[in-house]
């Protein structure tokens, strides 16, 4: 299948003009998902998630994560470029909220709204030679029209992508692994001073094949920063 060109690197959510400089931080939500959500996605979420603020307190962003995330074996490094190999492409990870609207790396517009995140890979092409290290997404589909937990075929995945950003380029999170070392445990946001960037991390819990008990394993996801060329 012929993939949609030129992934961006990562989705950066800019409201306003508030800057990466903020000290964001994330906690806990003790509210459930959207009522907007369909029926059988909702089902399968946590009832409670995180909403991360700016330095002025302003709710940013929410997020619920699956209550149980699919795995075929237990995480055990980067297989390459690929640093969630256990997961299969597109499959449901959570939903997201955003509460203003966001801007992604190439600065596309994403609307304020309620968005499904599903795992994808970035496509082996000419046009993502040197886009980033590390091949692992999250794209955001619109959730009024993402109604299942069913895996969808990559270029359906990209196209219902894209539509979050109301153009042919899908909207997507940079994924990146990290270990609960660094966060003590528990989810937080990292601060990378250098690329001026703030890391979500928030623990997935993965329901692993042949395994008897769930396995929690930390991701972060790059939620604010700019490119220097945007």
């Amino acid at each position: 299948m012929r993939s949609l060109p030129r992934w961006s690197v990562l989705l950066v959510l800019l409201p306003g003009s508030l800057a990466a400089q903020e000290a964001y931080k994330v906690e806990e939500l003790k509210q459930a998902p959207p009522s907007s959500i369909a029926p059988e996605i909702a089902s399968a979420l946590n009832s409670q998630g995180y909403r991360i603020v700016d330095g002025q307190g302003k709710p940013f962003a929410e997020i619920w994560l699956r209550t149980s995330i699919p795995a075929t074996a237990k995480p055990s490094g980067a297989k390459g470029v690929i640093q969630f190999p256990f997961l299969a492409e597109s499959e449901l990870l959570g939903v997201m909220q955003l509460l203003g609207e966001a801007h992604d790396y190439r600065d596309q517009a994403i609307v304020k709204g309620v968005y499904t995140l599903r795992y994808g890979i970035q496509p082996v092409n000419g046009d993502h030679l040197g886009v980033s290290p590390f091949g692992d997404y999250s794209l955001l589909l619109p959730a009024a029209k993402d109604t299942s937990l069913a895996i969808l075929p990559r270029k359906q995945l990209e196209t219902k992508s894209a539509e979050a950003a109301g153009s042919s380029h899908p909207a997507v999170f940079f994924m990146l692994a990290v270990p609960w070392s660094h966060t003590g445990a528990k989810p937080s946001m990292i601060h990378d001073a250098e690329k001026n960037t703030w890391r979500l991390v928030v623990p997935l819990n993965l329901a692993v094949k042949a395994e008897p008990n769930p396995v929690t394993y930390p991701v972060s996801i790059i939620v604010v920063g700019a490119s220097e060329g945007a």
